[in-house]
């Protein structure tokens, strides 16, 4: 791991000063109880040194790891959507990979693919068990890691080897799911900004006409 310059300065300057105060000890021709007490306080601050130099690389972890994805970049929209629906939709999307460390967005509703962008796999995405789950619970799930999650496979077709996923329902009609470039990588913000624009978008396509009203909408 590398650590920021602050870090191993502090985490250098405890392990020196440990060593010297062990060194002091075993120099010392006579220790008495002033020698020792002055050599516990110094061992404590130097570990409250290194203690901090800990802390420091909480504060600031090392960044995740942008994995290598395989994938053409594209941009699949269904045709005949309202002007200002299909506009949503793609200036969206594109807000999500520009500005949120998204490789691929998929927007679903009522069983079709609206809206495929970024890396795209060959291969459509059949919802599972995890987005059910989440269409059940009417909330957003966030896959952190996504090798950690039994059922896993249910995304592959979203894009193979995928670190992360967060899928996030449009009512109960739809989902807007996000695959990320690595582990941990959608921020509380990210979160925050898909979970309303997936608002805004709702309110455009529950306008839509259902299956009944219209011809099946292909991907």
């Amino acid at each position: 791991m590398n650590l920021p310059t602050p870090a191993r300065l502090c985490i250098g300057l405890g392990l020196v000063a440990l060593a010297l105060v062990v060194a002091n000890q075993g120099l010392a021709p006579d220790v008495n109880p002033p020698l020792e007490r002055a050599a516990v306080l110094a061992s404590l601050l130097a570990v409250g040194l290194m203690l901090v130099g800990v802390l420091w690389t909480r504060a600031l972890p090392e960044a995740s790891i942008r994995s290598e994805l395989s994938g053409d970049q594209g941009l699949v929209l269904t045709a005949d959507l309202p002007e200002a629906l299909a506009e949503e939709l793609a200036w969206g999307s594109h807000m999500l990979l520009t500005a949120s460390p998204a490789a691929v967005v998929l927007v679903i509703w009522r069983g079709q693919p609206l809206l495929r962008r970024g890396l795209l796999a060959p291969s459509l995405f059949v919802p599972g068990a995890i987005c059910q789950r989440a269409l059940e619970r009417q909330s957003a799930i966030s896959l952190v890691d996504l090798k950690l999650y039994p059922g896993r496979q249910e995304f592959d077709a979203l894009l193979p080897g995928l670190p992360s996923v967060l899928v996030q329902p449009l009512g109960e009609d739809g989902l807007v799911l996000l695959g990320g470039w690595s582990a941990r990588c959608f921020s509380r913000s990210d979160l925050a900004w898909v979970e309303g624009w997936s608002t805004k978008l709702r309110a455009g396509l529950e306008r839509l006409p259902t299956r009944s009203e219209a011809p099946s909408i292909s991907p």
